[in-house]
């Protein structure tokens, strides 16, 4: 099992601008999915509905995707903002 112990630390994970990203993917899924509508028939001769069906799933779950990654963004804005309280009224009370 050492064979596969990590020998270092994993890095930070990277933030970005992670609800533009989910938002502008779930567009994309939405927009694939309205394209394909007018071509159901074509998919439904051929047995390939589910690319239909799985471009509107991939917009449903963007939509949740989109609620959650705002919820995270600002719990991670609150939390910063209370850790930034904390060290301005530790810095002022030592003083």
């Amino acid at each position: 099992m050492a064979k596969w112990t990590p020998k270092h630390e994993a890095p930070e994970p990277l933030e970005g601008p992670v609800v533009a990203t989910i938002t502008g993917g779930t567009i994309l899924w939405f927009v694939l999915f309205l394209a394909q509508v007018p071509f159901y028939g074509w998919f439904d001769d051929r047995d390939l509905t589910w690319w239909v069906w799985t471009c509107l799933a991939g917009a449903g779950l963007g939509l949740i995707g989109i609620w959650y990654v705002r919820k995270r963004d600002a719990a991670i804005k609150r939390h910063q903002a209370a850790r930034e309280a904390e060290q301005a009224a530790g810095h002022g009370a030592g003083a």
